[in-house]
């Protein structure tokens, strides 16, 4: 009886082990946090008059991309290129108000298929372009934002006579381009989200996430609680050393800004900026930032609570860039390094070198492919970008030889279509650009980065850059999966 007792034993045991020994470690949460005309003006690249501390903190625990582009520098077409993972010229969207499920019809977009996956999938603010929301991506219904975009009950006020209820963001709603917001945090869209996504984070701790959470600053208006204007005293705020446009471009290369333009107390049409005016702009952009920021902190902080970082992917980023007054330019909607270039961040349970920085170029189309390697999921055929979980492990590895942005002008009449390659941004605007055969390139930009980081000269009708022009017009036309190669 004694013998059976303990081969009863050993072979529970021996279970137990088998158990154990096959068992596979619990599926990855994905906390996915999309940022609104992000720049990576933040402390952890470097801008040290920045207060980003959470933020900076995510960078010391993750991975940075120094040089991580957009696909189009503007809200929708940037975040259905990633969404996707495909370019935009594969979603056929460039505008503001065209829905996915028009010109790709079948498509499975990135939190959809974590959903697919068995991963409970929820998203809060701003991840689509407001209105534009994907019912299919998501277990549960989208929660937008229903917090007030200002403070001051007289705009408020102002804004709701127009017919608007006030926590829209654009169209009929807008009131001044920055507040100094008398309020808490939780009173302004970025706050009231993340209270949401804390409490949905709480509620699912248990099983597989995927909670996507798009916080709208620093998109305008700049409105931020009065603590966050506090950091940037008026005295202290600096102006750009470019405030024009680049020597030798071509019109087609800039803007007019009217997204800044069409609010309240702006200069009207091509009247200039003072100082004084630009000064408040970008002491505006800064507090907003630092209010995503402390947004930021706080989804970490829950994080951490909860137990759940050791287990979470973190990914952070910017849909595109934005100018602040270098080239003459506010906003964005440019093919410029300051309106494709923006902030990415990533960290992740599987990270080897927490902090680390990587210069290799990127792309936002890489998202997509890099969370399901990391994840341990399969990616869906068709995405046209290339995973950089590699570059956890090595960051200096050999990679993409250039990164690719478009731009339209005149409706979709005419198209830029830019690359930055190690040394070189170089730019064409092409007519006709939709078939080769019609194809006809009436502009050209090259600037050097090497020597001109601000891009402030156009120097590809020099002669002694023709050469460096041919190759890169080559480059451009091989395109983006030749770049991966």
């Amino acid at each position: 009886m004694l013998d059976l007792s303990r081969l009863l034993i050993a072979i529970l045991v021996l279970t137990c082990i088998s158990s154990l020994a096959g068992a596979q470690a619990p599926r990855p949460n994905v906390l996915f946090i999309a940022v609104d005309d992000l720049r990576p003006q933040l402390g952890c690249y470097g801008e040290s008059q920045m207060k980003t501390p959470h933020i900076d903190a995510l960078a010391r625990s993750g991975l940075l991309f120094n040089r991580a582009y957009c696909q189009q520098a503007v809200c929708s077409p940037s975040r259905i290129s990633l969404l996707s993972g495909r370019r935009p010229d594969t979603t056929k969207i460039y505008d503001l108000t065209t829905h996915v499920r028009k010109t790709l019809p079948d498509v499975v977009t990135l939190p959809q298929h974590f959903k697919n996956n068995g991963y409970y999938s929820q998203g809060f603010g701003k991840i689509y372009h407001r209105g534009l929301d994907d019912q299919a991506s998501w277990s549960v219904p989208q929660t937008d934002n229903r917090a007030m975009q200002y403070c001051d009950p007289k705009i408020i006020a102002a804004i709701k006579a127009k017919g608007a209820q006030g926590w829209e963001q654009g169209g009929r709603t807008k009131g001044p381009a920055w507040e100094i917001a008398d309020c808490e945090d939780n009173e302004l869209p970025d706050g009231w989200v993340t209270d949401r996504a804390i409490e949905a984070m709480r509620e699912v701790r248990d099983k597989p996430f995927f909670l996507a959470v798009g916080l709208e600053k620093p998109h305008l208006p700049f409105v931020a609680p009065k603590k966050y204007f506090d950091l940037y005293p008026p005295e202290q705020i600096k102006l750009p050393p470019n405030m024009t446009a680049p020597d030798g471009a071509p019109q087609l290369a800039l803007t007019n800004y009217g997204e800044l333009r069409a609010y309240p107390g702006v200069p009207k049409k091509n009247e200039p900026f003072s100082e004084e005016f630009a000064r408040g702009l970008i002491r505006g952009y800064y507090a907003a930032t630092s209010y995503a920021d402390a947004q930021v902190g706080r989804l970490l902080k829950t994080l951490d609570e909860l137990d759940l970082r050791d287990n979470t992917i973190v990914i952070l980023w910017g849909d595109h860039g934005y100018q602040l007054g270098e080239q003459d330019l506010w906003c964005k909607h440019t093919n410029f390094e300051n309106s494709t270039r923006t902030a990415l961040i990533l960290s992740s349970p599987e990270q080897p070198f927490p902090g680390a920085t990587t210069d290799a170029l990127v792309e936002l189309v890489d998202v997509y492919p890099s969370l399901c390697d990391l994840a341990g999921l399969p990616q869906p055929q068709g995405l046209e970008g290339r995973s950089f979980k590699p570059l956890l492990d090595s960051t200096d590895r050999p990679w993409k030889r250039a990164a690719f942005s478009q731009y339209p002008r005149q409706g979709d009449k005419i198209m830029g279509y830019s690359i930055r390659t190690d040394g070189h941004r170089y730019t064409e605007w092409q007519t006709g650009w939709e078939t080769p055969e019609t194809m006809k390139v009436v502009a050209r930009e090259l600037y050097d980065h090497t020597t001109d980081p601000r891009e402030t000269k156009n120097i590809a009708d020099r002669p002694d850059q023709a050469e460096i022009v041919k190759a890169l017009a080559e480059q451009l036309k091989a395109g983006w999966r030749a770049a991966q190669q």
